[in-house]
């Protein structure tokens, strides 16, 4: 039964090498490496206690196995991770989990419950961002200890909240239920810090592969771990390259400089039609694109300005232009095609409506500023909305910077309208729930910087009961209609408006077999990947 609480979308470095031909060389890369292209500025941290961005998150799938997870050969199915089985309670409130037999760590360590527990522990006592995942469970640094526990040579976990179950597995599929070799991490520990500088660089784990280089804005390489227990990886090394271009990419791809491009526009895209030498994926992703508005502003705070702005984006002239083929409309929180997913949209460009709801508002002569990336679609769908703004009587300037620095400040409210991206932590709507309908304690002091609606200082007062009553609900119908419920009501009255849902378009060469990326970020894997 709690198998089926977790229904997804499943879709299916630099060392070259010259091959002379009679009339030009190509460049082509190592039999047993994978080299990717991709903008990897968003990289902070790979501290499993504190990642929480995209390319991270795909890397974090491959480094390390967490408590529960998806596999790339059944990407619809909940198992086990480092796990080979759980029982439940008799009341939901205890999980007791059985480690699969004769696991090691890269370092040559068995993986024990106590790895597990010590991992759990952890995100809980550093309480960085993405700790909430797991905090909702009723666990902070005062009990963790005693809810989260080694008894025998079994791992025991106890929640206090009222929570389904399925929803507490799927969320130690999340990247914070990567386990962590303790001995490793707690021998590179300095001044009490769980080994938390060490593990910004380095890791930890016992997945298939292994991070040995991460050089900011450059590369990151990863060595495969010959003793996984799925077995020895095909690829001896992967490496992955920062191109910020697509431009870049696509020339180094069709060149044989790279195995994979990862952010290609569409235009780039169809210019690749008639190359043999290279295939397009195309994969449904859980990933939504969204413009929120600071209510800590005074003129953002009105829910009429909150309208006006839902009918200043022009959703469908943007999916038939630069958006074509990597996106549809999708104006909720959850993604269509996902279970409970709401396809709805209702909103579409309308400048008269908006002046009259921003005048009703006493907003009609606001200026404002737009954070986003510094890369496209980013730029062009603030530039897209910035010219809207102007047609309503906004002013606007647009702020552009790197997810390193971008991502901080959204989570310190520093922001007046930021057009971000969100994918789910885990494929149960509570992730996307919690983050978006759920802010019990809206104080600036609070830092409650995992959920989106803190970050933009929304109290979501009238919707934080029916989150928690969705998260408890144990019948799927009901619970699914509560969620329906919910994203209609911050469809229509909150400080969000959400306008896309992406498709993947991967471009790699056609030798290239075996890569398999998921409905969300950290369901990217590299273990099965060959080259002909």
């Amino acid at each position: 039964m709690i198998h089926k609480l977790r229904p997804l979308l499943a879709s299916a470095l630099l060392l070259t090498s010259v091959a002379a031909l009679p009339t030009h060389a190509i460049a082509a890369t190592p039999s047993n490496t994978l080299v990717i292209a991709k903008n990897i500025a968003d990289i902070i941290t790979f501290d499993p206690a504190e990642a929480f961005e995209l390319t991270t998150g795909e890397l974090m799938a491959n480094i390390y196995d967490r408590v529960m997870m998806s596999e790339p050969e059944d990407l619809q199915k909940l198992v086990g991770g480092v796990v080979e089985s759980w029982e439940i309670s008799v009341d939901g409130k205890t999980i007791v989990f059985t480690l699969r037999p004769g696991q090691t760590f890269h370092s040559g360590n068995p993986v024990r419950a106590e790895d597990i527990v010590w991992s759990l522990r952890r995100v809980v006592k550093l309480n960085k961002t993405p700790a909430f995942i797991i905090t909702q469970f009723g666990w902070n640094a005062e009990n963790v200890d005693e809810l989260v526990k080694v008894v025998g040579d079994k791992a025991h976990i106890t929640i206090t909240e009222d929570l389904s179950p399925g929803l507490v597995l799927n969320a130690l599929s999340a990247t914070v239920g990567s386990v962590i070799d303790m001995k490793t991490a707690m021998a590179n520990e300095v001044d009490g810090d769980m080994g938390y500088a060490w593990l910004k660089a380095n890791s930890a784990g016992s997945g298939a592969f292994e991070l040995k280089k991460w050089k900011a804005n450059e590369l990151v390489t990863l060595q495969a771990f010959d003793d996984y227990r799925h077995g020895k990886p095909a690829m001896k090394r992967l490496i992955m390259r920062h191109i910020a271009e697509p431009a870049t990419q696509r020339l180094q791809l069709e060149k044989g400089d790279i195995d994979m491009a990862r952010e290609l526009q569409p235009d780039q895209i169809k210019g690749l039609a008639g190359n043999d030498d290279v295939v397009v994926l195309n994969n449904p992703k859980a990933s939504t694109y969204y413009m929120a508005l600071n209510a800590s502003h005074p003129k953002l705070k009105h829910p009429k300005v909150w309208e006006a702005m839902r009918y200043l984006v022009d959703y469908q002239g943007m999916v038939d232009s630069f958006l074509d083929g990597q996106f549809q409309v999708h104006q909720a929180f959850w993604p269509e095609g996902l279970w409970a997913g709401l396809a709805d949209n209702p909103y579409q460009l309308n400048i008269e409506k908006a002046k009259t709801l921003l005048a009703e508002a006493g907003a009609a002569d606001m200026s404002i500023t737009i954070d986003t990336l510094s890369k496209p679609p980013f730029t062009d769908i603030a530039q897209t909305v910035q010219a809207a703004f102007a047609e309503a009587g906004i002013k606007s300037e647009i702020l552009t910077s790197e997810g390193k620095t971008l991502w901080p400040k959204y989570r310190a409210r520093r922001h007046e309208v930021i057009i971000a991206r969100w994918s789910p932590d885990y494929l149960d709507p509570h992730s996307n729930a919690d983050a978006f309908a759920h802010n019990p304690d809206n104080r600036l002091e609070a830092k409650l910087t995992g959920k989106v609606a803190w970050r933009n200082a929304w109290d979501a007062a009238e919707v934080n009961e029916l989150t928690e009553q969705a998260r408890a609900e144990l019948n799927l119908d009901k619970r699914e209609g509560i969620y329906t419920e919910l994203q209609k009501r911050v469809q229509a009255n909150s400080p969000f408006i959400f306008m896309f849902q992406q498709i993947e378009q991967i471009a790699m060469r056609s030798n290239v077999k075996g890569f398999v990326s998921g409905a969300s970020f950290d369901l990217v894997f590299y273990r099965n990947v060959t080259k002909d």
